[in-house]
């Protein structure tokens, strides 16, 4: 396991070994560090789901009942938590990756699955360039059969009091039981995003869909902003909150807001919802912008 720091003089990243996660994300100013992700114990051992940032392959969120059909064939996927019997978020976010190429603005890391229906290669790239960076992941089958992929990232971002979002959608999903994807309905009051808008102080798990890939976060106390671009634009966004009731000591200090390149459950909508087919030697990438500037 290791650490790997990256700093151009404008922001500071250190990505983990473990999951392939962001531990921290920060940029600088005359008064300090401004974090831009959720800052995380800067430690080999810190899991995925206290970082930053993971990444989401060979797909993610869920799939009901851990099974689907494709190309006539049916496939069953094994739960991969204790607390989830879900295969939740594909596998890289619980694996090891190497390091394959490291300078003080840029990172390659790899990782490779070999059993299971999912065999593939992939590689997440890290780039700081001035007030930005760019992570890219870049996925290839080696399976023998032709299976559906899709990438995203799970980053959580910094809550505070006066926290704006804006995040274009068309719809979005309900939350059905077992934390799953249920009927899609139109923007509620509450959860519009099209324009500039507080996040709910409540649990919110749902997927959103006919998103342009852009977002912006601002955070007035700080005089601050992010913009999250997506390269293509990812048509899915998820939004996470988490609740006391369920995550004993939270205090609605961070959420999510996850770029995915398809829709939850895709694997059994009619057009896969996004999720791209690849034979043997395939590949596909996904590139996610995250630049930080002062409001």
């Amino acid at each position: 396991m290791a650490l790997f720091r990256l700093d151009n003089g404008s922001l500071t990243l250190v990505v983990s070994s473990l999951g392939g996660s962001v531990l921290k994300l920060a940029a600088h100013s005359p008064e300090g560090e401004i974090p831009l992700l959720r800052p995380a114990k800067l430690s080999e051992d810190t899991p995925a789901l206290q970082s930053g940032c993971f990444p989401l392959v060979p797909f993610g969120n869920r799939v009901n009942q851990n099974r689907f059909s494709f190309e006539g064939r049916g496939y069953a996927l094994c739960p991969n938590t204790s607390w989830d019997r879900h295969y939740l978020h594909g596998d890289g976010w619980l694996q090891q990756w190497q390091c394959i190429e490291q300078r003080s603005d840029f990172l390659r890391l790899s990782y490779q699955h070999a059993e299971g229906p999912y065999q593939y290669r992939v590689e997440q790239c890290f780039t700081l360039e001035r007030q930005q960076l760019r992570i890219e992941l870049v996925v290839e089958h080696d399976g023998q059969s032709p299976m559906p992929y899709g990438l995203g990232w799970h980053p959580y971002f910094p809550l505070t009091p006066d926290t704006r979002v804006q995040a274009p959608a068309q719809a979005y999903w309900l939350e059905a039981e077992e934390w799953l994807a249920g009927e899609q309905v139109p923007l509620s009051e509450e959860m519009d995003f099209n324009r500039l808008a507080a996040i709910p102080r409540r649990w919110v798990n749902n997927g959103f869909g006919g998103w342009n890939g852009e977002a912006k976060i601002q955070w007035p106390e700080q005089d601050s902003q992010l913009q999250m671009s997506t390269e293509p634009a990812c048509p899915v966004y998820y939004m996470f909150v988490s609740d006391p009731a369920f995550d004993p000591g939270y205090q609605f200090e961070f959420f999510c807001l996850e770029p995915m390149s398809h829709a939850a459950n895709a694997h059994n909508m009619a057009e896969l919802g996004g999720l791209r087919r690849l034979a043997k030697g395939e590949s596909f990438s996904q590139a996610m912008l995250l630049s930080y500037s002062a409001l």
